[in-house]
């Protein structure tokens, strides 16, 4: 069997699940008896593309009034997440999480994919956000953190609209396959995950798209 294993992971590095899922992903794949096999394609998903590039409000008091939630729930709700990412290893702070367009966090994805360096920059960007409180819209900031795992040409994207084709691209796939949530992982164009389902969940689907392939 020559064909490589491909898994298409739509997410957005502010997305909490979407951290968790890749973190559980990266779990499942130690005990994957066909790792070799697998390549990891990373595609861009905006949970919101209408967001702005800074926020006067604090992430909690934003998510509170698109919810129609009281704050203290989402409190609560950020303190279960944050235990969930300290249980994968992740020390998060959504207390200093800066909300933002995350458009051009995706070029950098996108170029960094281009480049051979697709999951370095995803983790980085995740890193950046959710454990650093980085704005991660910042054009100088962006490019520093691509630059931290070896993605070159990054300024260049701050020229033109390179890679925002792509970016759209991902997410024009997204719609068509009917993907209204993230995270969102596609193994070998047949079996889905959608959401952070743990590393057992996603080992057997895993499993089964290998099986299926096999047949």
């Amino acid at each position: 069997m020559s064909e490589s294993f491909v898994i298409d992971i739509w997410s957005d590095v502010v997305c909490p699940f979407c951290y968790l899922g890749t973190r559980q992903l990266d779990q499942a794949l130690v005990d994957f008896e066909h790792r070799d096999d697998v390549i990891l394609r990373h595609r861009a998903f905006e949970l919101d593309p209408r967001a702005t590039l800074a926020y006067d409000r604090p992430l909690a008091e934003l998510v509170a009034e698109k919810y129609a939630m009281p704050v203290s729930s989402v409190h609560t709700m950020h303190e279960r997440l944050e235990s969930q990412a300290q249980a994968l290893g992740m020390s998060w702070s959504l207390e200093s999480a800066q909300p933002t367009n995350t458009l051009d966090a995706h070029r950098v994805i996108a170029l960094a994919s281009s480049q051979g360096l697709g999951g370095e920059a995803s983790e980085r960007l995740f890193r950046a956000y959710f454990c650093e409180g980085e704005l991660v819209s910042d054009h100088q900031r962006l490019s520093e953190l691509a630059r931290e795992v070896g993605v070159s040409d990054v300024d260049t994207l701050w020229e033109s609209d390179a890679f925002t084709d792509v970016v759209r691209g991902d997410e024009a796939y997204a719609q068509e396959l009917g993907v209204t949530g993230v995270p969102c992982f596609l193994m070998d164009s047949k079996f889905v995950v959608n959401g952070a389902q743990g590393a057992a969940q996603i080992l057997d689907v895993l499993r089964r798209a290998w099986a299926r392939r096999a047949a």
